[in-house]
C-alpha cells in the first residue's frame, strides 16, 4: 500500500510478461495517477509512477558526446597474421 498525502491507494503489481503484453493499457493506468510495481518472478524490480507535472523532467546531456559521426575517431586497424578477405574468398571458392 502506498500512502500519499491523506489518500491511501493500492499499488497494482504486475509481472514483466503482462507489462510487455499490455504496455499501452498500463501506461494509461499510470497516466491516471496510479502506481505500478513491476515483478520479476514475484520479486519487485521497478515502479512505474506518474510524472509530477510541477517538477517535470530534466534532460541531462552526456559530457563529451560527439556532435556528428565525423567527430568519432576510428579505432586503429587490426594487425592480423592473415587477410580476412583472402580467407573469405578461399572459403567461398572451396565449394562447400
Amino acid at each position: 500500500m502506498t500512502i500519499h498525502d491523506y489518500h491511501v491507494t493500492m499499488t497494482k503489481r504486475i509481472r514483466i510478461a503482462d507489462l510487455k503484453a499490455r504496455l499501452s493499457e498500463h501506461i494509461r493506468y499510470v497516466k491516471r495517477g496510479h502506481t505500478l510495481t513491476v515483478l520479476d518472478r514475484d520479486t519487485p524490480v521497478a515502479q512505474l509512477v506518474p510524472v509530477d507535472s510541477q517538477s517535470g523532467l530534466t534532460v541531462r546531456h552526456a559530457a563529451g558526446v560527439a556532435k556528428s559521426v565525423a567527430d568519432v575517431p576510428l579505432p586503429p586497424p587490426l594487425k592480423l597474421a592473415a587477410d580476412p578477405l583472402e580467407s573469405l574468398f578461399a572459403d567461398r571458392n572451396s565449394g562447400r
